[in-house]
């Protein structure tokens, strides 16, 4: 028996609340949020009842591949997750008296319609049967009963404005002092949400010569004039990589703020904590920051490989190579190398995050490592950062497994935590 829809007036007026919500201020400049609004919305009004699957939304709305797997990529359970949010946001807000309701349950990807009065109705008389069944058989008693119901509501309103109020602001350590967020990734990035400054996360653009159409190159002091560099070029893992860190951040409440490396002055390194995406020989102003010492990028100078840029490992322990380097670029890129570094800043009270490979694609996945909770908990599970426990300086190195110009693996294989001082 096939399962039909709602009536043609009731589907245009749920049609429209969706429109108005996608619409909203609390949406506005989310593009994807609003894809998956009306795709979950449209698969609720034309197929009643169907369950989705995560596989299908990432490759029909976010672009992952075929070969995607939801085990290692939590892109599409942290954009619902951060739609539910939005959505609850609105209905404290712009939606306040909006007659629908839309609802997106935890543990599913199944979105529903609801009336506001129906719905009150409901909670309405779920309270009188409550408040009947618990009714007390004194007179002084059923008072005292009522005062109580008013002051936990009245202190649950209080809560509730200054949870929304501080998640607007991004900072609910202000709120209520020695907060911290659950899990690998509060753990990780710590040091940059426990302060009410947004980090800068700064981006590498390398500096080129030439046209788009006619072909470019990285700019050679030796041979080009400065006054034909183009700088506002980046790679596509840097650009994946910053969808990424904005994804986490925002489940962490905390916003963070962006800037192209050639941008940036050491003016801004002062009393900020700083995230570099991307390697010194495109983000140059990490060769003029506290930057890794363990393993260091640097072109290599002789031997086949002369002209590629590897890591370094300044210190190899038992079967470690002294160099870490990718597919020569003469090849098809199928292996690359990246590092993650966490070292003091300038201003020893600020922090930076290095995450860079040695092309834009082992930066993506440097990025994305420490940005999906399993791997995450195998890198703090490296360190030896016990459950309540800080973390300390360190460095990392990833070899990353490229197909198809994607990075589909990424594992540790050297690990340096920095020398108490």
């Amino acid at each position: 028996m096939a399962v039909t829809g709602p009536p043609v007036n009731e589907r245009a007026l749920q049609q429209r609340h969706l429109d108005k919500i996608a619409h909203s201020h609390v949406l506005q400049g989310s593009e994807s949020l609003c894809r998956l609004l009306h795709y979950l919305g449209e698969h609720a009004l034309n197929h009643l009842g169907e369950h989705l699957k995560e596989y299908q939304i990432a490759t029909e709305i976010f672009g992952r591949p075929a070969d995607f797997n939801p085990q290692s990529d939590s892109t599409v359970r942290v954009q619902v997750g951060r739609l539910r949010s939005k959505l609850a946001e609105y209905y404290n807000a712009e939606g306040a008296d909006d007659p629908i309701l839309v609802d997106l349950p935890k543990g599913s990807y199944l979105i529903s319609f609801h009336h506001r009065d129906a719905a009150s109705k409901t909670v309405d008389s779920q309270m009188r049967e409550r408040m009947v069944a618990t009714k007390p058989a004194g007179n002084r008693q059923w008072q005292l009963t009522v005062i109580a119901v008013g002051i936990f509501f009245a202190v649950l309103f209080a809560l509730m404005t200054v949870l929304l109020r501080h998640r607007q602001t991004g900072n609910l350590a202000s709120a209520f002092p020695g907060f911290q967020p659950a899990g690998a990734y509060s753990k990780f990035w710590r040091a940059f949400v426990s302060t009410p400054e947004e980090p800068w996360v700064i981006f590498s653009n390398g500096a080129f010569v030439g046209r788009p159409e006619t072909g470019m190159r990285y700019f050679d002091p030796a041979r080009d004039s400065r006054n034909v560099i183009l700088d506002h070029y980046t790679g596509v893992g840097e650009v994946l990589a910053m969808h990424a860190l904005d994804q986490v951040f925002d489940s962490l409440h905390h916003p963070i703020r962006v800037k192209r490396g050639s941008l940036f002055s050491l003016d801004d390194a002062e009393n900020d904590n700083l995230i570099f995406i991307g390697s010194p020989a495109e983000n140059l102003t990490l060769r003029d920051l506290p930057s890794t010492r363990e393993f260091v990028f640097q072109r290599l100078t002789s031997g086949p490989r002369k002209g590629d840029l590897a890591i370094i490992n300044v210190h190899p322990q038992p079967k470690e190579p002294a160099v870490f380097v990718g597919t020569p670029s003469t090849l098809p890129l199928d292996e690359d190398y990246a590092i993650i570094g966490f070292v003091p800043g300038l201003n020893p009270a600020r922090s930076v995050m290095i995450l860079a490979g040695t092309t834009t694609l082992g930066t993506e996945a440097a990025v994305e490592y420490v940005c999906r909770e399993n791997s995450l908990q195998d890198l703090l599970s490296r360190l030896g950062v016990p459950g309540t426990g800080e973390l300390k300086p360190f460095e990392a190195v990833l070899r990353v497994s490229v197909k198809r110009g994607v990075p589909v693996q990424s594992d540790l294989v050297a690990v340096r935590q920095h020398s108490a001082k």
